[in-house]
């Protein structure tokens, strides 16, 4: 070897060094990704190139930086960058218009003439794969075995590199994501009552675990103008921030209507048709909403695909199911919302409205808790106070579902007759 090819590889060393000594200190990903990519191409003198990250989901190469073009997604299985994935080795290609896995498209809409790559997978430090660097034309011909030799061995500092640096972004932005689910959270917690209803005539109480940081269920008390007591449950289809938007939205709604409107089906019907219009396809609210006159002991109620909904009457000592009255809200457009039922309510009797949360908990053996089982436990709790029986119906579905992870959000309304 002469002294000056010596040189030369020990300055290309020295920079593959200078290179990694950057990549370390650089922990933002799109930062790092375009320093690979810059000093890859000042290291091999080539003229473009590309660093494309693995996506193991759906199985393709993503550009998010590229030199003179936008960016780019490709499936992982084709062209170059695709034999380099397939065999783990470095593709050297002297001719791409020659080479069958080249595709030409890049280069008919950029103008760009792609004559010689340089393509070398990406990998982390347990080896698995990260992503490409694919190189472009070599400005002084093909790229030889020493380019290779230099390529791979950036390549291997680069993988480690880009496997900290996705990490850390990851982690931060699930960090984000937690702060904003933690906001969202405390928002939806607000939107809850704060206290039931002062009620002489009935003791009433209501409770809310989500399944996730925000939940898709909701319960309400509400002093109508007339002085009587507005309560509502509703459950929106899943459960997460999607389903919290749509049940903040349907309260708010149900909450103004009812300061102008204690028709029970019209206030129905009303938000019912707001919500078609913000509503897509396959989503929907369950909506119990009732109205206590504590003066006759009565609620007057409509349960729009909210069901079932249990009595209990003391004199017999007996349940008593009733199903929905109409419709879900938000599935069609004058749904029918007339049905109103109504029921007074005697000393110790109480009502109990639920969401689905409660009566399909399952446990490890994926057995569901039931209705059966929620009607044992309220009969045994019937002399307890509101909460306290809300308390016991809770920790009895903690006890069944023996640790299985919750699977909807749980909601209760209880109103107990004094």
């Amino acid at each position: 070897m002469s002294g000056d090819a010596h040189d030369k590889q020990a300055a290309d060393l020295r920079s593959v060094l200078e290179i990694t000594r950057a990549m370390v200190a650089t922990e933002d990903l799109d930062a790092l990704l375009s320093l690979i990519m810059q000093r890859s191409m000042e290291l091999l003198d080539a003229e473009r190139a590309t660093v494309f990250l693995y996506d193991a989901q759906t199985n393709e190469l993503i550009s998010r930086v590229a030199a003179g073009v936008e960016e780019l997604r490709i499936p992982a299985d084709r062209g170059i960058c695709g034999q380099a994935v397939r065999t783990g080795k470095t593709i050297n290609v002297h001719d791409a218009y020659a080479d069958e896995s080249f595709n030409p498209d890049v280069d008919r809409q950029t103008g760009f003439k792609t004559r010689n790559i340089l393509s070398v997978p990406l990998h982390n430090y347990e080896g698995g794969l990260v992503g490409v660097l694919q190189v472009l034309n070599k400005r002084t011909g093909p790229f030889d075995d020493h380019d290779i030799s230099l390529a791979e061995t950036l390549g291997a500092q680069a993988g480690v590199a880009l496997q900290r640096a996705w990490l850390i972004e990851h982690y931060l932005e699930k960090q984000q994501m937690q702060r904003a689910m933690m906001i969202a959270r405390d928002i939806q917690r607000n939107l809850m009552p704060d206290a039931a209803p002062a009620c002489e005539a009935f003791d009433i109480a209501g409770f809310n675990e989500p399944a996730d940081e925000t939940g898709g269920d909701i319960y309400d008390f509400f002093r109508l103008p007339d002085g009587r007591c507005m309560l509502v449950v509703a459950d929106a289809t899943g459960h997460g921030i999607g389903p919290a938007l749509v049940i903040a939205e349907t309260r708010a709604m149900l909450r103004a209507i009812s300061v102008h409107d204690t028709d029970i089906s019209e206030i129905l019907q009303h938000v019912n048709n707001l919500l078609i219009a913000d509503l897509g396809e396959g989503r929907f609210v369950t909506c119990f909403y009732g109205i206590i006159d504590e003066s006759e002991g009565r609620l007057a109620y409509a349960s729009a695909g909210h069901g079932p909904v249990l009595f209990y009457h003391r004199e017999g000592d007996r349940f008593e199911q009733l199903p929905a009255t109409g419709l879900p809200l938000g599935i069609m457009e004058e749904a029918d919302f007339e049905s109103v039922e109504s029921h007074l309510f005697d000393s110790g009797d109480f009502a109990v409205v639920t969401t689905d949360g409660f009566f399909e908990a399952v446990n490890p053996a994926g057995e569901q808790f039931g209705v059966d089982r929620m009607i044992q436990v309220l009969r045994d709790a019937r002399d307890l106070p509101a909460d306290q029986m809300i308390d016991k119906l809770h920790k009895a579905v903690d006890v069944f579902t023996a640790g299985e992870p919750q699977g909807d959000d749980l909601t209760a309304v209880i109103i107990r007759k004094r």
